[in-house]
């Protein structure tokens, strides 16, 4: 990006210094925060893109892990865990969701999870596909590398997923 000025906290993608609003827990530059807004109202305003939207949604997350508090833990945990269940158990988004809601049950066991150094794909590199014809399969793309960037905690994750799916709520 020519206008690079400041790198984000999270994911490392470079953007230009902007002033704005940013998540409270998932570190980001306002920048990436503000073309993440604008990915979400695309997949919002566009029925068919929401398919992919638990995608988005979770890529991005555990691209902005945050500090070091429970709540950035467990968001990094869950998210992980979805998208683990999205890359690798297809299943209609729904069903995805469903058991994210019982791993919730189970977040106060996850423990942090020491993200990788950069990753493959960013939102900034989504950004000129937002709400266009190449959106669904771009986000696809995105958080498919971003699992596997992951790659240093896949046996957590799905450990961890297991014991929550088969223990008792």
């Amino acid at each position: 990006m020519s206008n690079c000025r400041e790198l984000c906290p999270g994911c490392g993608a470079c953007f230009p210094i902007e002033v704005g609003p940013v998540h409270p827990y998932m570190t980001s530059s306002p920048a990436c925060w503000r073309i993440y807004g604008a990915l979400l109202a695309a997949e919002y305003g566009d029925a068919a893109l929401m398919y992919t939207h638990r995608l988005s949604v979770d890529t991005y997350a555990v691209q902005h892990p945050g500090d070091r508090s429970r709540r950035a833990i467990q968001s990094v945990g869950l998210h992980l865990s979805r998208l683990m269940l999205q890359q690798e158990k297809e299943g209609p988004p729904e069903e995805t969701n469903a058991v994210m809601l019982r791993f919730g049950a189970h977040k106060a066991s996850l423990d942090w999870l020491e993200p990788p150094q950069s990753f493959s794909i960013t939102v900034a590199d989504m950004e000129p596909f937002i709400g266009g014809p190449q959106h669904a399969d771009a986000v696809r793309d995105w958080a498919a590398k971003t699992w596997a960037d992951w790659h240093a905690h896949h046996d957590y994750i799905r450990e961890w997923v297991k014991a929550a799916t088969t223990s008792p709520d």
